[in-house]
């Protein structure tokens, strides 16, 4: 999809989930959109013929005026709707038998089918929302939790639009004092307009690159590997933060022998727990395989949580996971302990001893710093955007006065490419075709 092709076409697509429900919308948007519905619909008043914002009730028509369904439709006018043009939204029965003839109607009357994510970029493209807005939209569609709910809305109100707005208007005030530097070095620089605007877009920069990744795992989910040998608690543990039975657990060495997956939400993040076999030489080919399976899944996992037994004799792990990606349990500390080891948190999956401390470090490290921020960065495109715009302030404070002008310059145009402002043809078309058919 080119951005640039068919926007002054009428563009139409079913707004509502696949499948049946109670109530379907077919969406138009376009010049042709309040003509097209009411070639279609029979009722006191034609949606061409009223005000935005009204609601008409009557009867959708086949060619042959037949009715195709009961239903209203919603008037809006341009620029006062969602994509800033004239809207219709039909709504019907949500049958899909319903929906898609109403849907072949309206193209038969002259609409467009409408590409992924169109109504938003048509919306983007006439001003009426900014580009992280528009991604905000993709990530209320796509909310798996509470936290991404909640960042998704405030991206939707323009909170992230506003923050880097605030740091863009610093490094234009540092920018200008530069300028006025190098063509009047004579009057010389205040260290208010130039320092410490740049000194505060810095420190602003850094706190928001820093939430960076708990946006983005807020709104993909996050990977939680359980690992450990045969009988370490791994299925128990599972079990116990789920509240319920998903896995089997026995007091036989191996019986996980193939990784199990179980979704849950800890720290407002969406969570796909793994139990996976227990890790030991063995000559069974089922039980190697499922351990090298466990040994593949602990590198990929967003966190490990390597899980020894404290009732019997230590032998230690050996993970080659990251450090700083592991949290160490101490399991079955419900029992007499055999060992004691500070870097290790004591959980119980019988009497649940440790589990509210285990979460907490789940949250910590998942969400880091970020936990406290209001706004944060949800897509690897405004972490790389912000990120570029950060390198390039610390260039600018350690360079000569051209060379930093220079460098300032690029920082805004990085900034800008959050709010779409300064953003190419290319990378809209990899946001929006993200989008479902529709919105």
């Amino acid at each position: 999809m080119s951005v640039r092709l068919g926007l002054a076409d009428t563009v139409a697509a079913i707004s509502t989930a696949p499948g049946g429900g109670a109530i379907g919308i077919v969406r138009l948007s376009g010049t042709r959109a309040l003509d097209i519905a009411s070639g279609l619909f029979v009722g006191q008043r034609a949606p061409s013929a009223v005000p935005g914002g009204r609601f008409l009730f009557g009867r959708f028509t086949d060619g042959a005026g037949g009715t195709i369904d009961e239903g209203l439709v919603l008037v809006f006018r341009g620029p006062h709707s969602y994509t800033g043009e004239d809207v219709a939204e039909l709504q019907c029965h949500g049958s899909p038998a319903v929906l898609n003839r109403l849907l072949a109607r309206v193209l038969e009357l002259g609409a467009r089918a409408a590409n992924p994510g169109e109504f938003t970029l048509r919306a983007y493209l006439n001003g009426r929302l900014d580009l992280a807005q528009a991604e905000a939209v993709l990530g209320l569609v796509n909310a798996r939790s509470e936290t991404a709910r909640r960042q998704a809305t405030l991206g939707l109100q323009g909170a992230l639009g506003e923050r880097v707005g605030e740091i863009g208007q610093r490094l234009t005030r540092a920018l200008v004092a530069i300028q006025a530097l190098l063509d009047y070095p004579e009057e010389g620089v205040p260290e208010e307009d130039r320092e410490i605007p740049l000194a505060r877009a810095q420190g602003d920069l850094e706190d928001l690159v820093a939430t960076a990744r708990a946006g983005q795992l807020a709104s993909r989910g996050a990977r939680l590997a359980l690992i450990g040998r045969p009988n370490a608690g791994k299925s128990s543990l599972l079990n116990a933060l789920l509240g319920y039975e998903r896995s089997i657990v026995t007091p036989q060495a191996g019986t996980t022998r193939d990784y199990l997956e179980a979704q849950l939400e800890l720290a407002g993040v969406p969570i796909t727990l793994v139990d996976t076999a227990g890790l030991r030489e063995t000559e069974d080919l089922i039980e190697a395989a499922g351990v090298r399976r466990a040994e593949e899944l602990a590198q990929g996992a967003d966190l490990v949580l390597v899980l020894e037994d404290g009732s019997s004799a230590r032998e230690l792990l050996p993970i080659t996971t990251p450090p700083e990606r592991c949290l160490w349990l101490q399991t079955k500390s419900d029992l007499p302990p055999c060992w004691h080891d500070e870097a290790y948190l004591p959980v119980s999956a019988v009497t649940g001893q440790g589990l509210g401390e285990l979460r907490e470090a789940v949250r910590a490290h998942l969400l880091g710093n970020a936990a406290g921020a209001e706004v944060w960065l949800t897509s690897e495109r405004q972490a790389d955007a912000a990120l570029r715009a950060l390198e390039h302030v610390r260039s600018a404070r350690v360079l000569p006065d051209d060379l930093a002008s220079y460098e300032l310059e690029l920082a805004l145009r990085a900034l800008a490419e959050i709010s779409g402002r300064d953003v190419s043809e290319d990378i809209l078309d990899g946001i929006f075709a993200n989008f479902c058919v529709g919105k």
